[in-house]
């Protein structure tokens, strides 16, 4: 929906609105929704305090955060059997008693192994972190191997002295200058290899409950029995694709099992909770228990706790991840019988975050792998336990693995499965908070993931759409930050559409004295003001500073403190909204005239044979019918020109009162100026014989051109001359093929040299050639001049110094490498018309200000900066987002919260200078737990591949690389020393709500950008780096963990689409075919096996072998699949800002080489590590910090 389609807002004050009803008034946003279901995730903690503008929240205030303080352990000992509290694990209790109205969070404290029953009633001894001194690795790896938690402690306080460990050293600022670190990715040592359990977490809660952990079994740093003096308890007795447990009783719904095998050089059971295989009785393979369907009632029993399969046979040890190294045969049958647990003296364990609740195979996981023996079918009784080995330092690949080589030893891989799944953390989100209205009346709420369809109501806080945050709990203190080095940092998107169902921004019109400001900071009239003497005054919540409040705006207040014009002031009570701003606001005191925009199309050799000029000139015949405009315009109000040109250019009078389209040549290219103004820019339907004429006639005159070469710089000169001469902002629509390499300003050499890949001079492969474009860019910016360039090279065309004034005017890159007209025509025509059509905000300027404490210190995206504060954008459009990094420059207080305003300046497509207005209030914290329960991960990525794709301009790429491994690793371990509950240190514990940062860092770290592979070509890598730079939240998560569906398993007759599912070649079927999107491309990998049916379904070929790998698109048959497939394809498109070009890639095929590279939680060719060793690489760091 066009933002600008909205009625006028001329009622007078104190007038209610049309259109703006049904808002709830009797509180701030009124109240609470009603019946949403329990959250898997919880992304807030508990209820949170209404904010108001005025007068206090009504309803229950969440007591002071006393997260500090973790419960007493309790040690195991026999006897009693034990049951879950009635808060669940993690749900802390905090201040009075939630009441109905609000939601609840169900238990999120699951343990990832076999649960069984231990007995409680022994405290332990203080158990410190890191290797113990008394106890063996055994027990530490045991103690996690059922666990539980007791109803509320009897003992509640800090956490003692010795359990904890002290501040890393220093911490290196979380932006800023990058620096080279030692931690090069050296194979473990024995001395530091986790015998992790890794586990993931949530922040530490308070008295009611032990923190949210999930934990994952890891190997063992060495085997042995039991300490004599502990007793035995039975464990899980383990088959060989399933466990059967004790069982335990429940008064909540059961935990969810999450077992790994230990990637230790010994052989262990698949399925096992870290218990030695020494301990371990020998058994027959017991039966897979069936799926539980939903959690038990109270008092019933949990039979069988089913652990997440393991689905196929795990390679074998030949060193899984070692470049050279290919994997062993598979071994037929798991290893290992099931064991009989030691109990473990000690504080109860880290229990896990919330992972869905019981559950078999992981969703939608394809059947079995016809490559791969017993893939998910019976399996024989496994064999003996083999004999022990010792943990091999050499055994466990480390991620850059291309700098070193070592020796093959043996291994046991962890199970993916048991590691945190972004497809299960999706698909639970979308299960809880798909189905009620996300309303932002709340301070400091956590939004839905962006892959979760939801509504949002406006009241009082910007719509997600327009602003998330990295965290949405801001540390009190510098300190604080710089000890979690979690990135504070918004990505807004000021300009957003929003769908259908959701109300865009109003438009309000305060008449020749503007909208009403704060005298001391300027901050705009927004709901966190607060009127005071009865509303005469009103005082800033940015400055705390009270400014009279203007005559034309007083209205008295309520008896609580609020206007009586409330809920009629959009101002006053929505998150967003529109001002229509004074000539105060305007270049030179003036109005602005509407934009105009300039079609500058290359006719030299390469551009005219392939197609190119003949298909631009067809489509623009049409697409200038769709130029934008206003909701109540009948036409346009924008201005058209075209140029052509090679090494000169070709100016065209296209007056609506010529017969023909008259060409002025201008050929001084070193002095570039406009050669007509009347006649050059024009109102399209007024010209429109003469524009056709002029749109034949171009194809026909460079038909038989010979000029190869090309200038660019004057191009963009010239087109700015026009704007300026003008005096009108606008956009350049710059058609180009081939390196500028005429005599002329700017003229490029080919510097493509891929020798500097992986030395310090590979930045300037980054960096413009010349200063003739920076110097550009700025006048460029000046004049209010956009750059939209459209690529269409056969060789090196130098994207880093082309793209550099699009980069900086706000502007768009598009590249289209080897164009031809049948394979890339519909995906460039497509691309033109999106981006012609799009909602464009010209003359821009953004301001972002912060309320008292912190303030805006970095700025990330597509545009230019003269000063410290002003982002200027000659032209923004509805898909460029601007992230905002904040940095505390003094205390910030838990009551008051933390405020920022987004406020924009542009000049619509009509010509009318307007502000668009962003509010969002955030939650402080004084403690460290509150901060990591309430950040968000996809924010966070997106946040550090800005600041990483930055940094390679400056930086050597591993330097970049060991920065973003060195930060996270730091974000973890102050979250596993500051905030979880005491454990062994072997185990690895994760924030419930960043338990995807390593899979998703991972990916980040294997990008073409900061890795790339051997065919990925330098104009490739400038063009991502430059694309992601200005992407919001939704494009960079499926970016970097693509999203892959089995199409076998769609239903033809449903609209839904299938779930999708990892990205791992294992999860691939020989009889399946599977659609993936990265938001750039789309990809349709078909299986050899795949059914016959199936294929004369979609492409009507009777096999495999007749499928032509090059078709660029699905034929057009009248049958159910082929029509559900198309649909999907085209829903895919729909949700993306570029078209996606569809890629057909047969198993086994040489394309299938480009498929496997978006396979991201695989080992890469290039030498990134699959996900599984990254975990461990993580580990490893995390356990460095602590010790």
């Amino acid at each position: 929906m066009n933002v600008n389609q909205q009625t006028h807002m001329t009622s007078p004050y104190g007038q209610p609105q049309t259109g703006f009803q049904g808002y709830p008034q009797p509180g701030y946003g009124g109240p609470h929704v009603q019946g949403n279901p329990a959250s898997q995730y919880g992304p807030y903690n508990g209820q949170l305090s209404g904010y108001q503008p005025v007068a206090p929240p009504t309803g229950p205030l969440r007591g002071p955060p006393t997260s500090g303080t973790l419960s007493s352990p309790i040690a195991p000992s026999s006897g009693s059997q034990i049951i879950y509290n009635h808060y669940g694990q993690g749900d802390a209790q905090n201040g009075p008693a939630t009441t109905a109205g609000y939601m609840q969070r169900p238990p999120v404290s699951q343990p990832y192994m076999s649960t069984t029953s231990q007995p409680v009633n022994q405290l332990p001894a203080h158990q410190q972190y890191g290797p113990p001194a008394t106890t063996s690795s055994q027990q530490l790896t045991n103690q996690m191997s059922g666990l539980q938690i007791t109803g509320p402690p009897t003992t509640t306080g800090p956490l003692p002295p010795g359990q904890g460990f002290g501040p890393p050293a220093s911490h290196p600022s979380s932006s800023g200058n990058f620096h080279a670190t030692t931690m090069a990715y050296a194979p473990y040592s024995t001395a530091n290899v986790p015998q992790s359990q890794f586990s993931t977490a949530n922040a530490s809660h308070p008295p009611y409950s032990n923190a949210n952990a999930s934990h994952i079994p890891h190997s063992n740093l060495s085997q042995g029995p039991p300490p004599s003096g502990m007793p035995q308890t039975p464990a899980a007795t383990m088959g060989s694709q399933g466990i059967s447990s004790t069982k335990t009783a429940f008064s909540g719904p059961p935990p969810q099992l999450y077992s790994v095998p230990p990637s230790g050089s010994h052989s262990t059971p698949p399925a096992s909770t870290g218990i030695p295989p020494s301990a371990f009785p020998s058994s027959v393979g017991s039966q897979r228990p069936s799926v539980m369907q939903g959690p038990p009632l109270p008092g019933q029993t949990l039979s069988g706790p089913q652990v997440s399969q393991p689905n196929h046979v795990p390679p074998s040890s030949s060193q899984m991840g070692i470049s050279g190294m290919s994997p062993g045969p598979p071994i037929s049958g798991l290893q290992g019988p099931p064991a009989v647990a030691p109990t473990q003296q000690g504080f109860p364990p880290q229990q896990n975050g919330s992972f869905g609740q019981v559950r078999g195979p992981q969703p939608n996981y394809s059947g079995p792998y016809p490559a791969t023996p017993n893939y998910g079918s019976p399996v024989a009784p496994p064999p003996a336990p083999p004999p022990q080995k010792r943990l091999d330092p050499d055994s466990i690949p480390s991620p850059q693995l291309n700098e070193m080589s070592s020796q093959p030893k043996s291994r046991h891989r962890i199970d993916p499965d048991a590691i945190p799944s972004p497809i299960q953390v999706i698909e639970d989100d979308r299960a809880n908070r798909s189905t009620e209205p996300f309303s932002t009346g709340v301070r400091g709420q956590v939004p839905p993931l962006v892959t979760t369809n939801f509504v949002v109501k406006d009241q009082g806080n910007a719509s997600p759409r327009f602003m998330r945050c990295t965290a949405y709990n801001m540390p009190c203190t510098s300190d604080m930050a710089k000890q979690s080095q979690v990135p504070l940092a918004a990505v807004i998107k000021p300009l957003a559409v929003l769908p259908p169902e959701e109300m865009p921004p109003y438009i309000l019109d305060h008449g020749e004295s503007g909208p009403v400001r704060c005298n001391r900071c300027k901050a705009y009239m927004c709901p966190f003001m607060q009127f005071i003497e009865g509303g005469r005054r009103f005082q800033c919540s940015f400055c705390c500073c009270v400014t009279e409040v203007p005559p034309h705006y007083f209205q008295h207040l309520d008896h609580t403190g609020k206007r009586v014009d409330y809920y009629e002031r959009p101002e006053l009570s929505m998150g967003s909204y529109e001002f229509l701003a004074t000539v105060d606001y305007c270049k030179n005191n003036k109005l602005p005239e509407p934009p105009a925009f300039i079609f500058m199309i290359d006719v030299s050799y390469n551009a005219v044979k392939s197609g190119l000029v003949n298909l631009l000139c067809e489509e623009l015949k049409t697409l200038l019918d769709y130029l934008p405009r206003e909701g109540s315009m009948e036409e346009t109000a924008i201005r058209v020109g075209f140029v052509t040109y090679n090494k000169v250019l070709h100016f065209y009078n296209v007056k609506s009162t010529l017969a023909q389209p008259q060409m002025m040549v201008v050929s001084d290219v070193a002095d570039m100026f406009v050669p007509l103004l009347d006649g050059f820019l024009v109102n399209v339907n007024e010209s429109r014989t003469v524009i056709n004429s002029l749109l034949e006639q171009i194809p026909e005159m460079f038909a038989d051109t010979r000029e190869t070469e090309t200038v660019f710089g004057p191009v963009i000169q010239a087109g700015m001359e026009a704007l300026k001469a003008a005096e009108c902002a606008g956009k350049l629509f710059i058609f180009h093929s081939s390196l500028p390499i005429a005599e002329a300003p700017g003229k490029l050499k080919n510097r493509d040299d891929r020798k500097l890949i992986n030395t310090d001079k590979e930045k300037t492969l980054f960096q413009p050639q010349c200063n003739f474009y920076s110097n550009l860019a700025k006048e460029c910016v000046t004049q209010g001049c956009c750059v939209d360039l459209f690529l269409f090279p056969n060789q090196y065309i130098d994207v880093a110094t082309l793209g550099y004034i699009p980069y900086h005017t706000g502007g768009s890159v598009y590249k289209y490498t080897y164009f031809q007209v049948p394979a890339d025509g519909e995906r460039f025509l497509n691309d033109l018309r999106r981006d012609v059509q799009k909602i464009v905000g010209f003359d821009s300027v953004m301001r972002v200000r912060t309320s008292t404490g912190f303030r805006a210190t970095d700025f990330f995206g597509t545009f230019y900066m003269s000063n410290t504060t002003d982002v200027e954008l000659a032209g923004l459009d509805c898909d460029k987002t601007i992230t905002v990094e904040f940095k505390h420059d003094d205390k910030l207080s838990e009551d008051t919260g933390a405020f920022i305003q987004c406020a924009l300046l542009y000049t619509s497509c009509s010509g009318q200078r307007r502000l668009r207005i962003h509010n969002l209030s955030l939650n402080c914290c004084t403690q460290l737990a509150d901060l990591y329960r309430n950040c968000e991960t996809d924010t966070l990525i997106n946040f550090l591949a800005k600041f990483a794709f930055r940094g390679v301009l400056n930086n050597a790429t591993k330097t970049v690389r060991d920065t973003l491994i060195s930060q996270c690793a730091q974000i973890l371990a102050c979250y596993r020393k500051n905030c979880a509950s005491p454990s062994s240190a072997g185990q690895l514990i994760l924030p419930e709500c960043m338990k995807l940062l390593p899979v998703y860092l991972n990916c980040l770290l294997k990008s073409d950008v900061l890795q790339p592979g051997a065919d990925t070509t330098t104009d490739d890598r400038a063009y991502l780096r430059q694309l992601v730079t200005s992407m919001d939240v939704a494009e960079t998560n499926v970016f970097f963990y693509p999203r892959l569906v089995p199409v076998h398993k769609m239903d033809v007759d449903s609209d839904t689409v299938p779930g999708a599912i990892r990205d791992s070649e294992e999860r691939l079927s020989k009889g399946g075919m599977y659609l993936l999107e990265n938001g750039l491309n789309l990809f349709l990998w078909i299986g050899v096996n795949v059914q016959q049916s199936l294929l004369q379904s979609i492409f009507n070929l009777p096999s495999f072998n007749q499928i032509d790998p090059n078709m660029s698109a699905l034929p057009l048959l009248d049958n159910p699949w082929s029509k559900k497939l198309r649909d999907v394809i085209d829903a895919f498109r729909a949700q993306r800002p570029r078209y996606m070009k569809l890629l057909i890639i047969k198993q086994e095929d040489k394309l299938e080489l480009l498929f496997k590279h978006f396979l991201v939680e695989d080992k890469h060719v290039n030498g990134g590590a699959s996900y599984v060793d990254f975990l461990c690489h993580m580990h490893k760091e995390i356990r460095q910090l602590l010790s």
